[in-house]
C-alpha cells in the first residue's frame, strides 16, 4: 500500500489515491498562508501522486476553494477527485464566524443554510470559486448543526445534483461518528455514497468503530478518514501548539507516551502508525491529511510509505493501545 495507490471510492466510479490532501490549512487554518505557499503545497501533493483533494467554502471563507481551483486549473480534470462541502454560505456579514481562520477576507463570513435552495446556491458559488463545472464528491458539512433540514433538504438537493451529473458522489463530512450513522439510517434511499470522518478513527480515538464503520462496510459506503494526527496532537504534543489543547490532558499524555514507547521499540515513526492505521478497516478507502508547506506534504507521504511490520500492531494491542476488534493494516 502506497500513498499514490489508486483505488475505487466505494460503490462510486471515482478513483482516489490512498492519501488525500485536506485543504483547510491552505485556507489559513490557525496561521496565514500566501497564495504562492498554497500553490506549492498542492503542487507537492500532485508530484507525490496524491489525487484526492478536500476543501470547503468555510475554509478561509472561500479562500481555500479559490486556491484549490487555481492550483488544479491546468491539471487533467479526469486525473483527480475534488471534494467540497455544503451547509454554509459565504456572504457579507455572515454571522457564523470562527476564530480559527487567521486572515479571512474582510467583511465576509459563513451563514448556516441546509435548505434545498441554499445548497444549490452554495454549489453554484463553489463551482465559480473552483473554476469547475462539476464536483466529484460533495459533503453535507456538520449536519448536526441543523440535522432535520440537513438530512431532508440538503441530502435531497445533493441527490438531485448527483442524478443530474453535477456531483459524482454524495457524502457527509462529520466530526461525530454517531451523527454520521444516524444520517445514513435516516437519509432517503439510496443514501450517501461516502463519509468523511474527522478525528474519530485514529490512534487515540476509535469511536467510529462501534457503529459507523460496520454500517458503512455493510452498505458499501466509502469512508475517508481525516484528523488522523488528532488535530496535530500526534505530530506536536507541546502545550499550546495548534492542536486545540492549552494543556494536554493527563490521560492523553499517558497514551502518547505509551504509543511513543512501542513506536521506538519497533523503529516505527508514530505518524506512520497514525496515517496507516485507519486503512486496516475495510470500509476506509483513503486517509486525508492537511499541510501548510511542501515539506509537510512530503513528510506525510514518507510516513505513509514507511514499512510497519505486523508484529508492531500485535504489540500495540498487547499494550492495550488499540481494541482487539480494531482491524489493522496487516490483516
Amino acid at each position: 500500500m502506497r500513498a499514490d495507490e489508486l483505488v475505487t471510492l466505494g460503490r462510486t466510479r471515482l478513483r482516489v489515491s490512498r492519501l488525500g490532501l485536506g485543504l483547510a490549512s491552505v485556507g489559513g487554518l490557525f496561521a496565514p498562508v500566501s497564495d504562492d505557499e498554497a500553490a506549492t503545497v498542492i503542487d507537492a501533493a500532485w508530484d507525490a501522486g496524491v489525487r484526492l483533494f478536500d476543501t470547503a467554502p468555510v475554509y478561509g471563507y472561500g479562500r481555500s476553494e479559490v486556491r484549490a481551483g487555481a492550483a488544479l486549473a491546468n491539471r487533467p480534470r479526469a486525473a483527480y477527485v475534488l471534494c467540497t462541502k455544503v451547509g454554509r454560505l459565504i456572504e457579507p456579514g455572515g454571522p457564523d464566524t470562527q476564530p480559527i481562520w487567521a486572515d479571512p477576507p474582510a467583511g465576509l463570513g459563513p451563514r448556516l443554510d441546509y435548505s434545498y435552495a441554499g445548497v444549490l446556491r452554495c454549489v453554484e458559488e463553489s463551482l465559480a470559486r473552483l473554476r469547475l463545472d462539476r464536483i466529484d464528491v460533495l459533503h453535507v458539512h456538520d449536519p448536526e448543526q441543523d440535522f432535520p433540514t440537513a438530512v431532508r433538504e440538503a441530502y435531497r438537493a445533493l441527490a438531485d445534483l448527483r442524478d443530474a451529473g453535477t456531483v459524482g458522489a454524495v457524502s457527509i463530512g462529520v466530526n461525530h461518528a454517531s451523527v454520521a450513522a444516524r444520517f445514513l439510517r435516516e437519509a432517503a434511499p439510496p443514501g450517501p455514497d461516502c463519509v468523511l470522518l474527522a478525528g474519530r478513527y485514529n490512534l487515540l480515538d476509535q469511536s467510529g468503530l462501534a457503529e459507523l464503520l460496520p454500517l458503512c462496510a455493510e452498505r458499501g459506503v466509502a469512508v475517508m478518514a481525516a484528523g488522523v494526527y488528532q488535530s496535530g496532537l500526534l505530530a506536536d504534543p507541546r502545550p499550546g501548539a495548534p492542536h486545540g489543547y492549552g494543556a494536554v490532558p493527563r490521560r492523553l499524555q499517558w497514551r502518547l507516551r505509551a504509543w511513543r514507547e512501542v513506536c521506538d521499540a519497533f523503529d516505527v515513526p508514530m505518524l506512520a502508525a497514525a496515517v496507516q492505521f485507519p486503512l486496516g478497516h475495510p470500509a476506509v478507502t483513503s486517509v486525508v491529511v492537511g499541510a501548510r508547506s511542501a515539506q509537510e506534504v512530503t513528510g506525510s507521504v514518507d510516513v505513509f510509505n514507511h514499512p510497519v511490520p505486523a508484529r508492531f500492531w500485535r504489540a500495540v494491542k498487547a499494550a492495550g493501545l488499540l481494541p482487539e476488534q480494531a482491524p489493522t493494516p496487516e490483516e
